[in-house]
């Protein structure tokens, strides 16, 4: 989906956070909903677009400025080239596993002078455990300090060789009943359970921040972070957590790929409130963390 350098927010010192496409769940107020499937996709910015028709002039599949035939896009790249304010843009690529491994390695002074390094995002990393194999490998062998943001829904075991690598892991935890999981994700909640306890099992010990996005009106009951905390502190005692407040800042991207922004009903809690819910974890065991 991307590859960001100089991000301060995912891990410690100057990192470049590499953003893999493909995710087994369908979060309602996902920021970045390009990254739930692992295909090519254009996407078009109207706010940005000036009417011009360069990118119509050049699509070999007849599609209008307006991309209503979106469908039918292959995601050539012709239109993104042939745009004269960047409202065609490549929002998922495909990228050789060596050629990310250079673009990463053109920062490596920066994450020397910081203690910074890589750190593996999505979408989910671990959707494509292959390419999250090879890459983590090479990186770790080049003695590159490495992190992973993961929804938690994998196998484990496939996975295992390269949560092995990891410095640092962070692990969502969106809602600790399964049936409101489901409702909101796609999917229940006991595989992400099940993938949290057996961090501990890990040879190499990373740490483990478990995050919780606190959605308003979806997992910001006290209940919930209560029952949250007290979980992760019973199968994971030394693991910290890391309570982020919701955001609407993805709605420019489901305008850009043509979905429908369905996340009126959600809201973000202010700071009383935040730090009102994190005292509460904390009260339940774990440290709090903070890497905004």
């Amino acid at each position: 989906m991307q590859i960001q350098p100089f991000s301060v927010n995912d891990g410690e010192g100057i990192r470049t956070n590499i953003f893999m496409a493909g995710c087994p769940l369908r979060c309602r107020w996902c920021s970045n909903p390009e990254g739930f499937e692992q295909k090519e996709l254009v996407g078009w910015y109207k706010r940005r677009c000036i009417g011009c028709g360069a990118c119509a002039s050049v699509c070999p599949q007849g599609i209008g400025i307006g991309m209503e035939e979106r469908s039918r896009c292959i995601a050539c790249g012709r239109c993104v080239k042939a745009c004269p304010e960047e409202a065609r843009a490549r929002m998922v690529t495909i990228m050789d596993a060596d050629d990310v491994i250079r673009e990463v390695m053109k920062h490596r002074l920066f994450y020397s002078y910081s203690r910074g390094g890589v750190t593996f995002s999505g979408g989910e990393a671990t959707s494509q455990p292959e390419f999250l194999d090879y890459v983590s490998r090479e990186l770790y062998d080049s003695g590159l300090s490495i992190d992973l943001e993961s929804c938690g829904y994998f196998d484990f075991d496939l996975v295992r060789p390269s949560l092995e690598r990891m410095d640092l892991i962070f692990m969502d935890l969106k809602h600790m009943d399964p049936e409101e999981h489901r409702k909101y994700t796609g999917v229940s909640n006991e595989r992400i359970l099940e993938n949290i306890e057996h961090l501990g099992s890990l040879m190499r010990k990373p740490e483990v921040v478990i995050r919780i996005p606190v959605i308003g009106g979806v997992n910001n009951s006290e209940e919930n972070i209560a029952a949250s905390a007290a979980y992760v502190h019973d199968v994971l005692p030394e693991a910290k957590m890391e309570l982020l407040p919701y955001h609407s800042l993805g709605i420019i991207k489901y305008e850009a790929i043509g979905k429908p922004f369905d996340q009126n009903e959600f809201y973000t809690l202010d700071r009383e409130e935040m730090k009102k819910l994190r005292g509460i974890a904390a009260a339940h065991g774990p440290k709090i963390a903070d890497y905004r």
